[in-house]
């Protein structure tokens, strides 16, 4: 080849080259680590998030030796923060003992973030871009910002506004005791005025879920929960934090007759939602470490289970305010359209217990060809074998840290297939704000 076809050659070969490098590569889930979920004000009243995420990462970290490690990149987040929680993932990440050139970022996706943090992270490494990093989540129920009433804001604007201490002085004589109350924190959807718990009692009047059905199912998740302690499931995946071992809003004692004695929580007359079918607001902190192949097999970690599909959906509540947290019906035929896939095809299944009206619902949606049409899509999913559903438990029993979950969700999916040796497993969250995800994990 002559000297002219060699310049013209070269940037062929450079593009060629460009794009066999991004060519996407398999993602792995090698790690996983957690904090014990607490019952709000309990064992964690005075830990932040900042607190309670670096004990997480903490806790990977000496679990596979990465102190000193230099990784892609550290994301993930947090629902409820405070104004000065800012940079937040950073903030933990510098408080490791990995090396402090690892960056990090915050994303917030309500009860999806924990998911999301570790899509971005699967992107970066399929991509290419990284080798390995962290995805996490963490909240705090107990650590909630007060926000000051709007008459107090503009008063003390208004002082700190003044020119002289007499103008400023005239500000703060308007103060009055009852100003000084502070607005009660409400997790309402803003489109609606309603709680995620108002919406599911209209979801399971609309869908007739009765209460003992849900019921029955949170026992349920009581009972594989605390079987799956009692065989030592849960050991390498939590590191205790400040006197906890385990989740404490897990009910060994529980019973149908015990259940059925709590009192409605939300619609306190004709209401079948309560404390014992609903996740209680929690405190705590999760995280997965996700590699590519290379990367793992250089520092020796086995492949778990690599994320292969994830799909995030979203709906209209406003009109349909029964299917605030049904945008996993999208999600779920959405993604396994593309995976080629059918329900049926899972060794596992992990559907987040926001409620468990939420979890009967979608289950009987999928069933339904009349109700899956009301969404539009065309045929409905099937029924799953429901011996294979949240086989140790889920977010009644370990309770709900709203960042935290997908970490927790990730991480026990990944165990049980890495554990079969083989086989497929289906995630699915719901979220506030009418969203949804849901991912696959193949071993």
């Amino acid at each position: 080849m002559n000297g002219k076809a060699d310049k013209l050659y070269q940037p062929f070969s450079v593009i060629l080259s460009m794009l066999n490098n991004l060519q996407s590569r398999k993602v792995a889930i090698v790690g996983y680590n957690r904090i014990p979920f607490a019952r709000q004000n309990t064992f964690y009243a005075d830990a932040s998030n900042k607190d309670m995420m670096t004990a997480a990462l903490n806790g990977l970290i000496a679990r596979y030796k990465l102190e000193g490690q230099l990784l892609g990149e550290v994301a993930g987040g947090a629902v409820i923060r405070h104004s000065w929680e800012i940079n937040l993932m950073r903030e933990c990440t510098l408080n490791t003992s990995l090396h402090p050139g690892t960056p990090a970022c915050d994303i917030q996706q309500a009860c999806d973030t924990g998911i999301e943090a570790a899509i971005y992270i699967a992107n970066k490494i399929s991509l290419g871009q990284i080798e390995a990093g962290i995805a996490g989540g963490v909240d705090s129920s107990s650590d909630v910002p007060l926000v000051l009433g709007e008459k107090l804001r503009k008063i003390l604007l208004a002082a700190r506004r003044a020119k002289t201490t007499g103008d400023r002085l005239k500000q703060f004589l308007k103060i009055r005791f009852k100003d000084l109350t502070p607005v009660a924190p409400m997790n309402r959807e803003a489109p609606t005025g309603l709680s995620m718990g108002e919406h599911t009692e209209i979801t399971a009047k609309y869908y007739q879920i009765a209460r003992e059905d849900q019921d029955a199912f949170a026992l349920e998740s009581h009972r594989k929960m605390a079987e799956a302690y009692g065989r030592g499931f849960f050991e390498d995946m939590i590191t205790p934090y400040k006197g906890l071992q385990r989740d404490n809003n897990l009910r060994t004692d529980s019973s149908m007759e015990k259940l059925a004695k709590l009192k409605p929580a939300f619609d306190k007359v004709n209401g079948s939602l309560t404390a014992g079918n609903s996740s209680p607001l929690t405190d705590g902190a999760s995280c997965v470490l996700l590699a590519s192949e290379e990367w793992a097999a250089q520092y020796g970690l086995p492949v778990l289970a690599y994320i292969t599909f994830a799909e995030v959906a979203a709906l209209e509540y406003q009109q349909n305010r029964h299917n605030l947290l049904l945008a996993p019906i999208y999600a779920s035929t959405r993604m396994l359209q593309k995976a080629n896939m059918q329900l049926q095809d899972f060794d596992f299944y992990e559907i987040h217990e926001a409620f468990t009206a939420q979890v009967l619902a979608t289950l009987k949606i999928w069933e339904s060809p009349e109700l899956t049409a009301q969404f539009g899509l065309n045929k409905n999913l099937g029924a799953i074998d429901r011996s294979k559903l949240n086989v140790t438990g889920s977010s009644i029993p370990a309770g709900h840290p709203f960042a935290a979950t997908g970490g927790r969700i990730l991480a026990t999916m990944a165990k049980l297939l890495h554990q079969k040796g083989s086989g497929k497993g289906f995630i699915s969250i719901c979220a506030a704000g009418g969203l949804g995800i849901t991912a696959i994990l193949e071993k």
